[in-house]
């Protein structure tokens, strides 16, 4: 008996992630779509994603943010955001944490996702990680939304299902292209997505969402040989909170 309660509430708090989900994006429609026309007003998208979806969600589901931070971000300047992937969580938590606004570099399969992947598609920068020519495109994107004075978030995982992974192998993208733009990584834990929103159907529960903000890792003078090296010092920095 006791069983099936816990069973029948976890159920619930994920239909009800579908809920939070999709609602502010219905009730906020016609303003998204206007916010997504031209790149020209992704502030104002940005600010509504942040404020008006990922914050109802989070709160919506009991998952309050706790952010410990080591160094602050600067508002108008160009970061690399990076940090482990394990939960749908994930996107809005990364949208709490920064105010300065940011652009997604994802996977393309999530733009199928309904109503949800009609924005995901106009407003982050897709790419086709089997397609050495989507990937060539990527960085020429993201040069045009950093001199927009805009900051980029890569997962380096590019998400793990699997629980029992603490920490994956980080692909070299996010680095490769924190050199060649000179612009600094920010690395990031979130220590407690997996536990409140794993994969898996019958998991998870409400709870605080903590995130740690690592001091920034500066790539000036850094060359592109260099980020092999980089990529391990951010994921060593990581694994070392989830250890």
């Amino acid at each position: 008996m006791l069983l099936w309660v816990k069973k029948s509430g976890q159920l619930f708090f994920r239909v009800w992630f579908y809920i939070l989900v999709t609602l502010p994006i219905l009730l906020f429609l016609p303003f998204l779509v206007v916010v997504t026309i031209s790149e020209k007003t992704y502030a104002q998208f940005f600010w509504m994603a942040r404020n008006l979806w990922a914050s109802v969600i989070l709160y919506g589901m009991g998952c309050f943010p706790k952010i410990e931070w080591e160094e602050k971000l600067e508002p108008g300047k160009s970061y690399m955001l990076v940090a482990n992937h394990t939960s749908m969580l994930d996107i809005m938590l990364m949208l709490c944490t920064s105010r300065n606004p940011f652009v997604f570099v994802g996977k393309k399969e999530l733009q199928k996702i309904p109503l949800f992947g009609f924005f995901y598609k106009r407003v982050c920068i897709l790419v086709d990680r089997e397609s050495s020519r989507s990937r060539t495109a990527v960085y020429r994107r993201a040069q045009k939304r950093l001199n927009q004075g805009l900051s980029i978030c890569i997962f380096p995982e590019a998400g793990v299902p699997d629980e029992s992974v603490i920490l994956d192998n980080f692909k070299d993208g996010a680095f490769k292209m924190a050199i060649a733009h000179g612009i600094p990584v920010v690395p990031m834990t979130f220590l407690d997505n997996k536990k409140r929103f794993p994969f898996r159907l019958f998991s998870g529960g409400p709870g605080p969402l903590r995130v740690k903000v690592h001091r920034f890792i500066d790539t000036r003078g850094l060359k592109e040989s260099d980020k092999s090296e980089l990529r391990e010092q951010t994921r060593n920095l990581i694994l070392g909170d989830l250890t």
